[in-house]
């Protein structure tokens, strides 16, 4: 919880359709998660299941068409386009599967692009900059660009740009996605510590039961909803 005793997320009831009438998709049919500061959750399912629109929401990427998403106990539906962007910018860090970096860019610039866009000074982003990319066992490598980094160091600095604002909530989609189960191990250890040492919480969507693992909790989704754990016992899905 967070220190008034609030959960860091909050879903209630919520529902994400996508187009009218006949064309109409529910994506989200109407569920309920709590995610308490410093956790870390897995969320798993099938293609289609509704854990991607989750996040979307969850990282102010798009908004519920119906129910409430609270964030540190402050209703978002409530927060303007502008006040929504602050909120990814100032509390959220993403990790993409594609590790989205610039490729002419150096390690360390494209680590300080938040703090850029956040208008931070120049001394102080090239400070945090470093301090990031060391917390990720990148330290030496700040003047090598993306095609000079192996997969797994591309996404390390990935998750070095993600945690360089220090944010409350790490929003990981198929961060292994495309590494080796090696490279994977590595990544996974990272989000770990990060989790356990800086009191990252972290929300990671995975298709990989082994990575899932490393979490302290799995959500799982089917079919817009979430799974109640005693149905997922009764199945025999862990």
């Amino acid at each position: 919880m967070t220190p008034d005793g609030r959960p860091l997320v909050e879903l209630r009831r919520v529902t994400k359709t996508y187009g009218r009438g006949a064309a109409a998709m529910q994506a989200l049919g109407g569920i309920d998660i709590v995610i308490a500061q410093g956790e870390f959750v897995a969320v798993m399912g099938p293609s289609g299941s509704g854990k991607s629109t989750c996040m979307n929401l969850i990282g102010c990427l798009d908004t519920p068409s119906s129910g409430s998403y609270l964030f540190q106990g402050v209703e978002v539906g409530g927060l303007t386009r502008d006040q929504r962007a602050l909120l990814r910018r100032h509390y959220l860090g993403f990790v993409f599967q594609g590790f989205n970096l610039l490729n002419r860019t150096s390690a360390l610039e494209n680590v300080e692009l938040p703090l850029i866009y956040r208008g931070d000074p120049a001394e102080q982003r090239h400070q945090r900059a470093r301090e990031a990319l060391a917390e990720v066992g990148l330290a030496g490598w700040e003047d090598h660009t993306p095609g000079e980094l192996s997969g797994g160091q591309q996404q390390r600095v990935a998750i070095a740009r993600a945690i360089v604002t220090r944010p409350a909530l790490l929003l990981a989609d198929e961060p292994t996605g495309n590494l080796d189960s090696a490279r994977s191990q590595e990544i996974m250890t990272i989000l770990t510590r990060l989790n356990r040492e800086q009191g990252i919480t972290i929300v990671m969507v995975t298709h990989e039961p082994d990575m899932a693992a490393y979490a302290g909790r799995t959500i799982h989704f089917r079919d817009g909803l979430v799974v109640p754990a005693a149905e997922r016992a009764h199945q025999g899905g862990g």
